[in-house]
């Protein structure tokens, strides 16, 4: 058995261990060092060029992990991501040294879909903006939009859009969705209707994005995209940024044919105080925080730290990706 006490490790999700401290005493009883993140936010791709060296192991939040990073990693092993995605790990550098990427799938799941659940509602009863004006003394009349009779539409229908699916059957409304690597038996166990990805764009009155990042995806929600939607249709997006052409939205957004979106992710994070859609009051923005919940931050952590000690350990982990 490999030497644990020997090993460095990187940790830079800043909600690791913080609601289960027992993650932080498992892991710095069980390894040499432990070095936290110093910045208080995700990593750029150089500062984790500048933390990687001499680290054995890497407990990744959305950092940007590039191949410029991984080239100065001289002892790492393992990159055990907290979350799901791993657009911004450079998986390509990470095969080629070695490097073991593994991720946590489902850990968030149920967090992600609430959340998604909650930015529906908001924006259908414009909760934010209601709230807003009440405090400032002049309490609106606004009309809001029922989700009983509508259709919710869901691009995806992965861990999260199932949960998503599952929660909307008691709202009374009718759920699309599309994922070409679900069937039509699985979907419906959900009290979703399988249907093209057309057929979702064009009929939801609520459309709401579960995809990963990939090269046929990244910037897929475009004005061709958008101007495929329903008029007056609502845009929720509790996946990634680099999903929507931003310019795109706020146009459509601006010329009133949505009626609002709902974006908890951003193709730059954290987005500038001056990105164009924080100027309409339709948009709700919230901060990449559909995982930060307790059950999932315990979940990811978890899953995380047993993968990472796995490798160290010479051990397969449960979860690898590369």
């Amino acid at each position: 058995m490999a030497d644990l006490q020997s090993c460095r490790v990187l940790v830079t999700p800043r909600s690791f261990g913080r609601h289960d401290p027992q993650l932080k005493t498992e892991l710095e009883a069980t390894v040499g060092e432990v070095i936290y993140n110093p910045f208080g936010r995700p990593l750029t791709s150089s500062e984790v060029q500048e933390l990687l060296p001499g680290c054995d192991a890497y407990i990744a939040g959305v950092d940007a992990i590039s191949r410029a990073a991984l080239e100065a990693a001289d002892r790492l092993r393992v990159i055990a991501r907290y979350g799901v995605g791993v657009d911004r790990v450079d998986l390509e550098a990470a095969r080629e040294k070695g490097i073991v990427v593994t991720n946590t799938p489902g850990a968030n799941s149920t967090s992600v879909a609430e959340l998604t659940i909650g930015l529906m509602l908001s924006l259908a009863r414009m909760i934010p903006l209601a709230n807003q004006e009440t405090r400032g003394g002049k309490p609106p009349r606004i009309q809001g939009v029922s989700l009983e009779g509508k259709v919710v539409g869901l691009l995806g229908l992965g861990a999260i859009g199932k949960r998503v699916a599952h929660r909307l059957q008691g709202f009374d409304c009718t759920v699309l969705a599309y994922d070409p690597a679900v069937d039509a038996a699985t979907a419906q166990e959900v009290g979703a209707v399988l249907c093209s990805q057309e057929e979702v764009v064009t009929k939801s009155d609520f459309l709401s994005l579960h995809v990963p990042v990939l090269p046929e995806t990244r910037g897929m929600v475009n004005a061709s995209f958008l101007a495929q939607m329903k008029p007056g249709a609502f845009l929720i997006n509790t996946a990634r940024g680099e999903l929507i052409d931003e310019v795109a939205l706020f146009e459509a957004l601006k010329s009133g044919h949505l009626r609002g979106a709902a974006l908890d992710a951003f193709a730059q994070e954290p987005p500038s105080e001056d990105n164009p859609l924080f100027s309409l009051p339709q948009v709700i923005a919230t901060p990449h925080m559909g995982a930060h919940t307790d059950g999932a931050t315990n979940a990811m952590g978890w899953v995380a730290l047993r993968d990472c000690l796995a490798v160290l350990r010479g051990e397969e982990p449960i979860h690898r990706v590369v």
